[in-house]
């Protein structure tokens, strides 16, 4: 017997709740039910889930297996969605993929502009880091992109959008936006620097070199912003960023710190709905969003 995808979503509901009882009520299926399955997964794989009678515990193996069947059973519900999306668009669909610092600024100017434009459209508006964008495209889950830097893609091409400078983001009250001299990359380093994905783009040796004792490291822009509006902290952004960041929140450039992100649009040569798909590209490229 093959490993099924009730199997995983099965083990990740029991182990998510603790107990057979709760998963059963989640998945709508009834305590015999679930156990039944969950043997059955067991039996395949040839080696205990979980540790003892009880479902409270996961074994080794079970905390392996939870992390990757977990991540599958996600991956399978959203291309569900995005099959079912597809089959009731009638009237066309365009599927957008971009950086959070880029989608802020475009995606409702986009969203308006394609509605009017061609009623009953359907559109799928997704913000996520340059990989998963990257990534959504090569999957098929995307039919435009937007990421920082240039990254070659069969299939895809690459079109220059814009560049911004990188510079200091902190509380608008920190010292080293108020002070009289531009700060430099040892005054922001020395200031309880966070790190974030998009200092990887910077090449400024001082700063590659400075960035690489960084302690604490942000991944979502979100919770980054908050992090340095408590004015006890401070990043690196691309100046794009300060366009959307709060009122209490500033951006400076630094003295010694000249590098520039480039953000390109990656369109796909084929996609369901070509003539969608280049109407909504060009749009991006022309109305100048950013």
């Amino acid at each position: 017997m093959a490993i099924k995808i009730e199997m995983l979503r099965c083990f990740c509901a029991v182990a998510q709740t603790g107990n057979l009882s709760e998963a059963a009520d989640r998945l709508g299926r009834t305590q015999s039910a679930v156990s039944m399955t969950l043997k059955q997964f067991e039996s395949q794989l040839g080696k205990k889930l979980f540790v003892g009678e009880r479902k409270n515990h996961l074994s080794a193996l079970g905390e392996q297996v939870f992390e990757m069947a977990l991540k599958q059973v996600r991956q399978f519900d959203q291309t569900v969605q995005s099959i079912e999306t597809a089959a009731d668009a009638s009237n066309g669909q365009i599927r957008i993929a971009s950086v959070p610092s880029v989608a802020a600024l475009i995606f409702p100017s986009v969203l308006e502009h394609m509605t009017q434009r061609f009623p009953g459209l359907k559109v799928e508006l997704r913000d996520t880091d340059s990989q998963q964008v990257l990534d959504a495209l090569a999957e098929g889950k995307a039919d435009i992109g937007i990421a920082s830097g240039l990254h070659p893609m069969k299939g895809i091409n690459a079109i220059p959008l814009f560049e911004d400078r990188f510079g200091l983001v902190c509380a608008s009250d920190h010292p080293l936006i108020t002070s009289a001299e531009p700060p430099t990359v040892k005054d922001v380093i020395a200031s309880s620097f966070v790190r974030n994905a998009l200092c990887d783009l910077i090449q400024t040796p001082n700063f590659v070199q400075a960035v690489e004792d960084a302690d604490v490291t942000i991944h979502n822009t979100h919770s980054l912003v908050t992090m340095v509006r408590t004015g006890k902290w401070v990043t690196i952004l691309p100046q794009t960023v300060a366009r959307f960041i709060p009122e209490s929140t500033a951006f400076r450039e630094l003295a010694d710190l000249p590098d520039k992100r480039q953000v390109f649009l990656y369109v796909k040569d084929r996609s369901r709905f070509k003539d969608l798909t280049d109407a909504c590209s060009n749009f991006i490229l022309n109305s100048k969003l950013v």
